[in-house]
């Protein structure tokens, strides 16, 4: 299984591709950022990450999709432009026909760091560990996006994850995937 991971912003939006293997086995397959600079047209900046993170979807083949849930914060400006840009990750996953998974922060840090509270390098550094990456991925971005990717994977009960597709036989993943690119090809949206 192949996730994209969306840590989402609107100056900086993290992006993560991560593979399941047997044994829940992990390996990073891109990590990356989507950059708009402050002075651009906000409907320039959407336009630009939206199509990035589609670009993504499809340059990488992934198999679901996986996007920090948006939480209140003090500065509503800021929280703005990442609800923004996590409906733009939402949309894309849609338009793929792909599943779709919402982790709060907490869960994230909880999933690959064992507590809800760590920090930033905490995260970074069991990020490394667990892709097996020789440096911390950069910027704490790229870091989280990996990190939504793990969680999803991770955790029981999110669609492609968990207990059932490490139960999956070969021929069972095979129709899967089947089935996902039947669905890929009868949700692409014509554009002019």
């Amino acid at each position: 299984m192949r996730v994209l991971g969306v840590d989402p912003g609107l100056t900086r939006c993290g992006l993560g591709v991560v593979d399941s293997g047997p044994r829940r086995t992990l390996s990073a397959v891109a990590v990356g950022v989507l950059r708009t600079p402050t002075d651009m047209p906000i409907q320039q900046r959407l336009l630009t990450i939206s199509a990035g993170i589609e670009e993504w979807i499809v340059t990488h083949d992934v198999d679901a999709v996986a996007v920090e849930r948006v939480f209140a914060q003090h500065n509503v400006s800021s929280v703005m432009g990442t609800a923004q840009v996590a409906g733009l990750a939402m949309v894309a996953a849609a338009r793929a026909g792909l599943p779709l998974g919402m982790h709060t922060p907490s869960e994230v840090k909880a999933a690959v760091t064992g507590s809800g509270r760590a920090d930033k390098p905490q995260v970074q550094e069991m990020v490394r560990r667990i892709l097996r990456l020789a440096e911390r991925p950069q910027p704490a971005d790229a870091a989280d996006a990996l990190a939504l990717a793990v969680c999803h994977l991770w955790r029981a009960g999110t669609p492609g994850a968990g207990a059932a597709s490490r139960a999956a036989t070969p021929a069972q993943e095979a129709w899967a995937r089947a089935e996902l690119a039947a669905r890929r090809t009868r949700s692409v949206i014509p554009t002019r």
